[in-house]
């Protein structure tokens, strides 16, 4: 019998090796009769800091229990039958075989999961990306970072394994599908710890990451599958509402009539094309704000009561509120312990900043996004792409408040939150190639600084010194989610062109590499629902 028991909670520094036996003790068995157990699940409880505990779910099975251990299941409400997780692929049968082989458009882990899936099935997927592969991108970042030039079509934006290549490569995700389970698992598969299985909060870590990247691909082009870098997809071939194909770099044009298009939210040149070409779009809201630092012994000794601890390495939080004045949303997003604030722009003459931590997060200093929610009310128009040049206005004036050279503009909370500029910093920002003092309420709306202000007063009543002396801002945070929503249809196409089907996050479907990667998988299941393979 196969069984999961939940919410056995052991002190920090207890051995998991000991699990087995705790589980024998409770259901009165011989310690020889738990078998194949393994951890399914992994939280903290510091409710009692600094006493800490980790809260396990364990799976495990026992041989042939007799009718009376069903007595056992219903006096453990802990305790349950382990069910197996099942992915239900729609097993309809094609109504047409492709003449050539299925085109992903992107990299990221929308393109990367639906190339592998449906390269395990065989059908040979050609991967079109615009920018470099993972170890070229990261040189050209590098580089940019150092003060080179930025490269806009290879850049933390744009290349293999997307954005979240350059992130702290968290896992976490809301969304409730069994394919979560097999993301994991690939990642797991191609190079990550095994620990992301389980861990309440899973993250790879940008180091780390960019090795599966590369090893995915791998596995694409050993299973006959193709990926081509540098080569941007500049336009749709349409005829009587089907794709046809699809032009190159402005010049060429290749034959495709099934496409899975995985671009992701900063691809603003795809967007045009798409509105161009009549596929239905839909502004979408997003949400604005800056960046903030803090030591990072300050957040674990406010989250778990000790300044460190070598078993639960850097902490995190995650904080809203919800503004009384304006009825807007503020929330810290894409925290990152232990890493750095980065430059993120993809176009020139805009300052875009993300997060970034390596998988041991041990830089020492923990960043978050502040953002505030702004909806397509605030974008001043109607048409569906108003969001972008929304994004693209205040990106430009924080481009010259850090002085027209990809600089960042930067404040201490205290002085943001007194409208004053000292110029002395406390923790300096760790944003490269550099920063400039400056008065962030300049790069943002007068009302979503007034929510920000607002926002972190009351973040540092949960977390004491968060508005504090040693806390510094970095702006603009822009590209939280995309501004737009290709419209698609429950056969996963886009409503208005068979043969298209918009996936990932840059299709407004997906926020973070989790559910971007399960909404690929989603898409290949669908292109196969429709498309036997090429013969």
């Amino acid at each position: 019998m196969n069984l999961v028991w939940t919410d056995i909670k052991l002190p920090v520094d207890q051995d998991v090796a000991e699990l087995p036996d705790i589980l024998a003790r409770r259901l009165k068995l011989r310690r020889e009769y738990i078998k194949n157990w393994q951890i399914v699940r992994r939280s903290v409880d510091a409710r009692k800091k600094p006493e800490i505990f980790f809260v396990y779910t364990v799976a495990f099975s026992i041989p042939s229990p007799g009718s009376e251990f069903r007595r056992v299941l219903a006096r453990y409400p802990q305790l349950r039958e382990r069910s197996v997780d099942e992915v239900r692929i729609i097993n309809s049968i094609p109504e047409k075989r492709l003449s050539s082989r299925p085109v992903i458009v992107g990299s990221g882990p929308a393109g990367y999961f639906a190339a592998l899936t449906l390269a395990e099935k065989g059908y040979r997927p050609l991967v079109l990306e615009r920018g470099d592969d993972v170890e070229t991108r990261s040189s050209i970042v590098s580089g940019f970072w150092q003060g080179q030039k930025l490269d806009p079509e290879s850049n933390v934006q744009f290349g293999e394994g997307g954005a979240g290549t350059f992130s702290d490569g968290k896992l976490t995700t809301r969304i409730d599908d069994a394919r979560v389970r097999k993301v994991l698992e690939t990642f797991c598969a191609f190079g990550a710890d095994q620990e992301i299985c389980y861990a309440a909060k899973p993250h790879i870590g940008t180091d780390v990451l960019k090795h599966v990247v590369a090893a995915i691909r791998k596995k694409i082009q050993d299973l006959g599958g193709e990926v081509c870098f540098r080569t941007r997809v500049s336009g749709l071939i349409i005829r009587n509402g089907r794709l046809e194909g699809l032009e190159i770099d402005a010049k060429d044009s290749l034959f495709a009539e099934a496409v899975i298009l995985a671009v992701g939210n900063s691809a603003r040149d795809v967007y045009e094309f798409l509105q161009q070409s009549g596929i239905s779009l839909e502004s979408k809201p997003l949400a604005i704000g800056l960046r903030i630092e803090h030591p990072q012994e300050l957040i674990n000794l406010s989250q778990y009561g000790v300044i460190r601890h070598p078993r639960l390495g850097a902490a995190d939080y995650q904080l809203t509120y919800k503004d009384a004045a304006t009825g807007r949303g503020a929330y810290t997003f894409c925290m990152c312990p232990g890493g750095q604030v980065i430059a993120s722009s993809s176009e020139e003459g805009g300052i875009v900043i993300n997060g970034m931590s390596n998988s041991r997060r041990d830089s020492g200093i923990a960043n978050s996004a502040v953002v505030v929610t702004v909806s397509p009310m605030d974008y001043g128009s109607r048409d569906p792409l108003a969001g972008i040049t929304f994004q693209r206005e205040w990106e430009r004036k924080a481009f010259q408040a850090g002085g027209n050279n990809y600089y960042v503009p930067a404040q201490t909370v205290q002085d943001f939150l007194n409208h004053k500029l000292s110029g002395e910093f406390a923790l300096k920002p760790s944003y490269q190639p550099g920063y400039v003092p400056n008065d962030l309420h300049a790069v943002l709306p007068k009302e979503i600084s007034g929510v920000l202000e607002r926002a972190l007063m009351a973040f540092d009543q949960k977390i004491k010194g968060f508005a504090g002396t040693e806390a510094t801002l970095t702006g603009i945070e822009s590209r939280t989610s995309a501004p737009v929503r290709i419209l698609r249809d429950e056969s996963g196409q886009s409503v208005n062109v068979q043969g298209l089907f918009p996936a990932g996050e840059g299709a407004g479907y997906a926020g973070g590499i989790t559910s971007s990667a399960v909404d690929g998988i989603k898409a290949a299941e669908k292109l196969m629902a429709h498309y036997a393979m090429k013969e």
